[in-house]
């Protein structure tokens, strides 16, 4: 008798990482579970990319937390203050767009869900190449969570199945992320990226999230389909 699939949360903001990470994810065979948050952050818009992302791999579901972290601010994606063009941040420096704590909020409930799931895997698009230099997008960072994960779950403590924390993307560059993506069939065109885009959508094409995202295709050999306000 067939065996089903697996079942995996993957953590999912609409964008080519995350994006990616849940086609790596159906490819190896995963029954995905999609999982994003509206978290306060001013792209909101990224809620429409990551449900249009979930039907267009073909999620099992789409599941939408409620995490209110402008009531905390601290980050320029949930405080008033200004997202700032790409030439502005310096490389030795967490940028003021670092929203404290997210992901390890975002994994606390990912972590939730997959207990209640019966899954063991969670899939994450964090990178440690092209990136803005976030501590909770670090390997070491998630080899720490990943251990805490099987000590505080009951599925972890009564030793059925170590949970995996799976990040695929976090060695590669962008332009190899959108390359792997490519060839599993992702339509990056409903993606979205902009820390900083207009209410109906459009990339605001300045932010460091935009020119990362920019030359990612630029470095692939492959046609931008992002929709820039600038155009």
């Amino acid at each position: 008798m067939t065996q089903p699939p697996k079942k995996a949360v993957v953590l999912s903001s609409g964008g080519i990482d995350s994006t990616t990470a849940m086609a790596i994810a159906q490819d190896r065979g995963f029954s995905v579970y999609s999982l994003s948050f509206a978290y306060g952050q001013r792209h909101q818009v990224e809620l429409d990319a990551a449900a249009s992302v979930a039907v267009h791999i073909g999620a099992k579901d789409h599941l939408i937390i409620q995490a209110g972290l402008d009531a905390i601010g601290g980050s320029a994606l949930t405080d008033d203050i200004p997202v700032p063009d790409a030439a502005a941040h310096n490389e030795n420096d967490i940028p003021v767009t670092y929203v404290p704590a997210r992901n390890t909020i975002f994994l606390s409930y990912a972590l939730a869900w997959a207990e209640t799931l019966g899954a063991f895997d969670i899939f994450i698009g964090v990178n440690s190449v092209d990136y803005s230099g976030y501590p909770d997008c670090r390997p070491e960072y998630i080899a720490a969570y990943e251990k805490m994960a099987n000590l505080a779950t009951k599925a972890g403590v009564s030793a059925q199945t170590r949970l995996t924390i799976h990040t695929p993307l976090i060695h590669m560059t962008k332009a190899d992320i959108i390359k792997t993506g490519i060839s599993l069939g992702v339509d990056y065109g409903m993606t979205l990226s902009c820390y900083n885009p207009s209410p109906d959508g459009l990339a605001c094409g300045k932010c460091e999230s935009c020119a990362i995202r920019r030359q990612g295709f630029i470095d692939a050999g492959v046609a931008d389909p992002t929709r820039y306000a600038e155009a």
